[in-house]
C-alpha cells in the first residue's frame, strides 16, 4: 500500500484520495483504500476507516494494544476508580488495552513513588500475550468456580470489575443488543460474588431497550449507577458504558432478592 503524499508534487495517495482543496498545493490527507480483488466493500470500508481513525494512530503512537485503551482512559478521568493500590479485574480482557491502561493507573508496577501499589488481573477464553504489570489467565467467567479462582489469583476481593466484552456479532441488531445484555448481566452477578464494598463495575452495553432489567439490577446493589459515551466511542455505534459506583454488598445483594419475591407475592 502507498503514502499519502505530504511534499509538493502531483502525485496521487492510496487509492488516488488527494485533492487540490485550496488551489495553494494543500491536500486532503485522508487515506483512500481501493477495494481488492477478493475483498468484500465492507471490510475496504473498515480498513479506510480504521486507517484514518485518530485514536487508531494514537494508540499506535502510545504503545496501546487498541483504540478501546482511550475509552477506560476517559471513562476513569471521569470517575477515578483506577486509583492508586485498586485490585481490578479486567473480564475478557484481549487483546490487552484495558489492561495497560489499569496497570499505570493503580501503579501495578510500583513506578509511582510513595503510591500504594495495585493488582491487576485480566481473564479471557484465549490466550493473551503477557502486559508487564498484569497477571493474565485462560478463563471462563461463566464457570461455577471462576469467582473463588479469581479472589485466589488477587488474594481477596477486587476494588474494580470491568468488561468491554460483545459477543459475537450476528448481523441481527436486535439480538447482537440481547446477547450483549445477557453477558453484561453475567459479569455483573460475577461482580456482585467478587467486589468489595464500595466497588466499582463499568461495562460496555448496546443500545436497544432490553437494558432496562440490568440498570434495575445495578441500582439495587450500587450506590450511583450512570449510562455514558465516552469521547472515543463511535458516534455511530450504539455502544455505551455503564459505570455502577458504590457496591453495597453481598447482604445487600441478598436482601435486594429477598424484596423481590416479596414483591412478586407468592406462587400459586
Amino acid at each position: 500500500m502507498g503514502k499519502t503524499p505530504t511534499g509538493k508534487g502531483g502525485g496521487k495517495g492510496v487509492g488516488g484520495g488527494t485533492k487540490n482543496t485550496s488551489g495553494r498545493g494543500q491536500r486532503d490527507l485522508r487515506v483512500r483504500v481501493k477495494t481488492a480483488k477478493g475483498r468484500k466493500l465492507s471490510s475496504t470500508l473498515w480498513l479506510e476507516r480504521q486507517l484514518n481513525d485518530p485514536y487508531v494512530v494514537r494508540a499506535k503512537k502510545e504503545g496501546y494494544r487498541g483504540r478501546a485503551a482511550f475509552k477506560i482512559l476517559e471513562l476513569d478521568d471521569k470517575f477515578r476508580f483506577l486509583v492508586p493500590g485498586a485490585r481490578v479485574v479486567d473480564l475478557g480482557c484481549a487483546p490487552g488495552g484495558w489492561c495497560q491502561v489499569a496497570v499505570a493507573r493503580v501503579n501495578a508496577l510500583g513506578e509511582k513513588s510513595g503510591k500504594r501499589v495495585g493488582t491487576v488481573l485480566g481473564v479471557d477464553l484465549q490466550e493473551v500475550a503477557p502486559i508487564a504489570g498484569a497477571e493474565i489467565h485462560v478463563l471462563d467467567f461463566l464457570e461455577d468456580d471462576a469467582d473463588a479462582k479469581v479472589k485466589g489469583w488477587l488474594g481477596g476481593k477486587a476494588d474494580v470489575v470491568m468488561s468491554d466484552m460483545a459477543a459475537a456479532a450476528s448481523g441481527n441488531q436486535q439480538v447482537d443488543h440481547l446477547r450483549i445484555i445477557t453477558l453484561c448481566e453475567h459479569a455483573a452477578y460475577f461482580a456482585f460474588d467478587v467486589l468489595e464494598e464500595g466497588g466499582t463495575f463499568v461495562a460496555k452495553v448496546l443500545a436497544g431497550g432490553a437494558e432496562q432489567g440490568l440498570m434495575t439490577v445495578l441500582k439495587k446493589n450500587f450506590e450511583k449507577v450512570v449510562n455514558v459515551k465516552p469521547p472515543s466511542s463511535r458516534k455511530d455505534s450504539s455502544e455505551k458504558f455503564v459505570v455502577a459506583t458504590g457496591f453495597r454488598g453481598k447482604r445487600h445483594e441478598a436482601e435486594a432478592e429477598a424484596e423481590d419475591e416479596t414483591e412478586a407475592g407468592p406462587e400459586e
